[in-house]
């Protein structure tokens, strides 16, 4: 009899003691918790979240290192101006150092061209990554809401509820134990969100940074793209002032003329080295032109500034004949395989400059002159309107354009026939 006076004063002095601990416990209803469960596919773990966080730091310290590094890997078009005035006296040895530095400005460009697509895909991947940080984080805020007008309604009598229908000491306890880890699981779902605000928000920083260089990345490529057009400029004042200072053109004639020479005679060469290997292949493995009509190598043309055929020099003022197109198509913009073949040649000379040659069979190549920068070598297979080079101004030229030429049998023919 005095155990069971004493009981429902032991059980009374226990519930207080729940009740202390376990009061005001949290945000979310155990049905709440049930529901997010169902729709924690798309959510993130804590240790996700820790993780996506640290690794956006991470990119946003990056991005204020490559806008550093732009700056520093801008050509410094004045110094290089200098030097080659120089080396202005021996035209052709002037012409070559200004197209080393033509050509290593554009490989500049190129590369910064590749960085501005690569960051225009990262901005994509991170306006998603904030898109789907804000719909979590506004699921979780509603939640919240929810579960806050909840326990106003209800006040804390639910857990007082709870503990005062316990069936018996031991039900006591579990109740107990289930409303404590309610309370651990609406502390956790706190820290969490507080977790989700942070991505939000450091995902928008780091969407801002990725635009800021990109805006720099595309401002660095269109400096570079004016520091091509600089020395260009350099080289035709340069090239027209050592042609006129020649007494009656006589010098600059035979100079042109020779640099035609040598330009044929390496290209003949090089049909004739290939014609020696044709022979040693199986009619299988030969390449076959099927007369089907050629794709314009240079898509972003502004017009035709030289044709095929006998033409008043732009520079020497006497009549030459132009052994193919010229096409004046912006500087960097696209050279493009005008059919399928093989790549003869591809390399540089002071008259052609960086130029391509190539194989499409049964004695028919095609020729790309005065190329900023080449995309293709020698062995290599092109498709047709396959890429293959970059308009530009070197070898002997004095503005942006392609020399596109064709040969057949040997000798150069009219481009157009095959356009």
């Amino acid at each position: 009899m005095k155990i069971k006076r004493k009981k429902p004063i032991i059980l009374f002095t226990y519930f207080l003691c729940i009740l202390c601990l376990f009061m005001g416990g949290g945000f979310y209803s155990y049905a709440d918790k049930n529901k997010d469960d169902d729709s924690d596919g798309k959510k993130k773990s804590v240790d996700e979240l820790k993780s996506s966080i640290s690794e956006k730091e991470g990119k946003i310290n990056n991005l204020e290192k490559e806008k550093k590094q732009l700056n520093a890997g801008k050509s410094n078009i004045q110094a290089i101006v200098k030097d080659l005035q120089n080396k202005k006296a021996a035209m052709s040895a002037y012409v070559t150092e200004l197209d080393t530095q033509v050509a290593d400005i554009q490989s500049n460009i190129d590369r910064l061209n590749g960085e501005i697509e690569n960051k225009e895909a990262e901005i994509k991947v991170t306006e998603a990554e904030l898109v789907a940080a804000e719909a979590v984080a506004e699921d979780q805020y509603e939640a919240m809401k929810k579960r806050i007008r909840f326990m106003y309604e209800r006040g804390d009598t639910l857990y007082l509820e709870m503990l005062l229908n316990a069936e018996s000491f031991g039900d006591m306890l579990n109740k107990a134990e289930y409303i404590e880890k309610l309370s651990e699981y609406d502390r956790n779902m706190l820290d969490e969100y507080r977790l989700v605000i942070k991505e939000v928000e450091l995902s928008r920083d780091l969407l801002n940074e990725q635009k800021q260089v990109l805006d720099e990345t595309k401002a660095a490529a269109e400096e570079e793209q004016e520091n091509i057009n600089t020395l260009i400029d350099e080289k035709k004042k340069q090239i027209e002032g050592f042609d006129s200072d020649i007494a009656n053109n006589e010098a600059a004639i035979k100079q042109y003329d020779n640099e035609i020479a040598a330009q044929n005679s390496e290209i003949a060469a090089l049909e004739a080295a290939l014609a020696a290997e044709r022979e040693q292949l199986d009619e299988a493995t030969r390449i076959h032109y099927n007369g089907g009509a050629f794709t314009f190598p240079a898509p972003s043309y502004t017009r035709v500034s030289d044709s095929y055929g006998w033409r008043m020099h732009p520079t020497l003022h006497v009549e030459k004949f132009h052994n193919g197109v010229d096409l004046a198509a912006p500087g960097g913009s696209p050279i493009l395989a005008a059919y399928d073949g093989r790549v003869a040649a591809a390399g540089y000379s002071s008259s052609m400059g960086n130029y391509i040659m190539i194989d499409h069979g049964d004695t028919l190549y095609t020729i790309y002159m005065h190329a900023s920068a080449l995309y293709v070598s020698k062995g290599d297979k092109v498709k047709k309107g396959q890429k293959i080079g970059a308009v530009g101004s070197t070898g002997r030229s004095t503005g942006n354009h392609l020399h596109f030429g064709v040969r057949k049998n040997g000798e150069y023919v009219n481009p157009m026939s095959y356009l």
